[in-house]
């Protein structure tokens, strides 16, 4: 039995089914956060996720964000009929990637409205390199926070996030929920989620510890074939001054030389979020668009 239904219907997004479509996500090059085995899975409650198989080369998911119903595709291009189809029922169509857009020009010509981009949902990419380093000037305020915790903290330790790790780094992000404002409209049931998943191919991971008390974890995946770090997740405990800093710099100190980008994924919109990510000094972003149904 297949485990995603053939379009029109739609079943809700399983473990089965995005592990039928792990092989096909690895392969995308544009390395969208969200087109990833992990982002798929681990937010599918957040998102309402519903998969179908338009044909064997292409792949059709609903969600919902905000109340607004959306959809966006893996593949080859849908016909217009299909398009207008879901658009019956969905606001948007969203993570249009930049090579999406430019190889099917004909195809969005055919609406009134052209895509739009969507900022809120770059994804902020770093080499690996900078990250691993926090060398120059831009970055030093940034290794002065990583220095800060060598001075404060000599007696840690990092181990690698896996069976025996995770119940650790779920008491850390336990910690971390209760200063949360409106833990709905976190990550944390995606966290839970992550840590739970017995799967490990094609994720890495770190923990840290002050003198045996976990501070810090992270959880990333390879994406854009191999070529890219995917942060999913990255908690620490705010009482232990610099372990943000330091988790992240250790994680990308952990990374193999084939890794030439770090992706530390969106910011929402969320202007903190936005300035911290910023902070790093991007290389550049992982830019998507979005065309909303008045287009049509």
């Amino acid at each position: 039995m297949d485990v995603i239904a053939r379009y029109p219907e739609f079943s809700p997004l399983s473990l089965e089914a995005v592990q039928a479509i792990k092989t096909d996500l690895q392969l995308l090059k544009d390395g969208m956060s969200e087109l990833t085995f992990g982002s798929l899975y681990f937010f599918r409650n957040f998102y309402k996720y519903k998969i179908s198989r338009f044909n064997e080369r292409t792949l059709l998911f609903l969600g919902e964000e905000r109340k607004k119903p959306f959809f966006f595709t893996i593949g080859d291009p849908l016909p217009i009929a299909i398009i207008k189809e879901l658009y019956e029922d969905c606001a948007y169509w969203k993570l249009i990637s930049e090579s999406y857009l430019n190889n099917n020009a004909a195809l969005f010509q055919t609406f009134k409205g052209a895509p739009t981009e969507d900022r809120d949902n770059f994804d902020y990419l770093y080499t690996r390199l900078s990250l691993s380093t926090l060398s120059g000037k831009q970055l030093h305020k940034k290794k002065n926070h990583v220095n800060g915790f060598l001075t404060n903290y000599p007696d840690f330790t990092l181990k690698k996030l896996d069976a025996d790790t995770k119940k650790d780094a779920g008491k850390i992000l336990d910690i971390w929920a209760t200063e949360q404002s409106d833990l709905q409209e976190t990550d944390y049931e995606a966290a839970q989620q992550a840590l739970a998943l017995p799967e490990t191919d094609g994720f890495t991971g770190l923990i840290l510890y002050v003198q045996g008390t976990p501070v810090a974890w992270c959880l990333a995946e390879f994406a854009a074939q191999g070529a890219t770090a995917v942060v999913h997740f990255e908690k620490a405990r705010t009482d232990f001054r610099g372990s943000y800093q330091y988790i992240n710099y250790a994680f990308a100190q952990s990374l193999p030389e084939h890794i030439v980008y770090i992706n530390r994924e969106q910011d929402l919109g969320d202007e903190g979020l936005r300035h911290a990510k910023m902070s790093y000094k991007p290389e550049g972003f992982v830019k998507k668009y979005r065309l909303d149904k008045g287009a049509l």
